[in-house]
């Protein structure tokens, strides 16, 4: 599994992070960059298609349960597949010096956070939209978490139904223990990106120094 598509810009200092885009399941890495400008206006980015396809889009993951979802040792197997495939193109494309900050929704939120857990020294935070947790076991990595405590942005919508709530709490639940957490419920939110969504994750990047404030 490899990544072959990207959509990037890559012009700022090394000072400045360089946000890793990971879209959702049967979508395309023109998904989210617009996003940035509600949370992190002129920021750097690196959008990366998932490498499956899948109807109109694509596919982090091959097969599921249901919905996109895998579970189980299913979803242990591919988040570290699809997560080493991204760490590769890290590596090969963003320079070392430069700070990494993924950023996903659905299954690109479970791969934004999982990430930290496969290389805890690479990125510097994470922002996961309505992800959720592949449930095995991470080593080293887990353990490291404990130790370097990186910041961890968790919204999600109180109506969303694509996750069981056991999912969800064992999401919170594992990056209160292993990170520094910020997790947001939206009452009456489904499965989606909100604005108040936005504007929290904006305060979270301006309180890590990851963004200026956007001009609303």
């Amino acid at each position: 599994m490899d990544i072959t598509r990207a959509i990037t810009q890559l012009n700022g200092p090394e000072s400045r992070p360089v946000f890793l885009l990971l879209h959702g399941w049967g979508s395309n890495e023109y998904d989210l960059p617009d996003l940035l400008r509600y949370c992190a206006p002129n920021a750097d980015y690196a959008s990366l298609r998932a490498p499956i396809a899948y109807g109109m889009g694509y596919t982090w993951f091959g097969t599921w349960a249901h919905e996109g979802v895998p579970e189980g040792d299913s979803l242990d197997e591919q988040a570290r597949a699809a997560g080493d495939a991204v760490n590769r193109w890290v590596a090969a494309n963003i320079p070392q010096a430069r700070d990494v900050i993924p950023m996903g929704f659905s299954q690109g939120g479970l791969l934004a956070a999982h990430l930290l857990r496969l290389d805890p020294k690479r990125y510097k935070a994470a922002v996961s939209f309505s992800g959720w947790l592949a449930p095995g076991p991470v080593e080293p990595g887990d353990g490291e978490l404990k130790q370097l405590r990186p910041p961890v942005f968790y919204g999600h919508g109180g109506a969303d139904t694509i996750f069981p709530q056991s999912d969800v709490k064992a999401m919170g639940a594992f990056w209160a223990d292993h990170g520094t957490l910020t997790e947001k419920v939206y009452a009456g939110m489904e499965h989606s990106i909100s604005m108040p969504e936005m504007r929290d994750v904006a305060a979270f990047l301006q309180g890590i120094g990851a963004a200026v404030a956007p001009m609303w």
